[in-house]
């Protein structure tokens, strides 16, 4: 399975006992959809390695105390500690039509306030003070600012999003 069919869920933070459990941080606004997960895919030299999950439980609202099959002291488990944790995108819960994962709108067109079409989503960047979109305009790519106060709307049947940009964001761009 490649990382283009998964998506990233947490990272194992640190070792918790001598028998080999690690703790998962979960990246997730809803931790509790993964508390009784029975595989995980860890990021080993790039790839992705399954690892079974023997037994699993809460330690905190975000994190998971887990015992993998096959990994029995303190020294395997190290091994494992700050590797990145993911899952086959099979995995996601559903959402609602007017809800997305970040992953599903590349590729989706971007309009403006106007529906005015800017150009194809190339990425979205993922930085806690300031999300941005990467987007194809004109022969260069450009950053977008995105957050709950500029989407306007999805249209997932047409594969467009809609957002308010900043007046005169695009013209720095020409």
């Amino acid at each position: 399975m490649t990382k283009e069919e998964c998506f990233e869920l947490g990272v194992i933070s640190k070792t918790f006992s001598f028998r080999g459990e690690v703790i998962l941080y979960i990246d997730s606004d809803q931790p509790e959809q993964y508390y009784n997960i029975n595989m995980l895919l860890l990021e080993i030299n790039k790839k992705l390695v399954p690892f079974f999950v023997e037994e699993s439980r809460v330690h905190k609202s975000n994190q998971l105390r887990v015992k993998f099959d096959n990994v029995n002291d303190e020294t395997d488990a190290k091994r494992l500690t700050k590797k990145r944790v993911f899952l086959p995108l099979s995995a996601l819960p559903e959402l609602d039509d007017d809800q997305f994962y970040y992953h599903e709108i590349i590729g989706y067109m971007l309009l403006d306030q106007s529906g005015a079409e800017v150009g194809k989503i190339l990425e979205y960047l993922d930085n806690p003070a300031n999300p941005m979109l990467e987007i194809a305009y004109k022969g260069k790519e450009i950053l977008i600012p995105y957050n709950d106060n500029v989407h306007l709307s999805i249209d997932k049947e047409k594969k467009e999003l809609k957002v308010e940009i900043p007046e005169g964001l695009l013209a720095i761009y020409e």
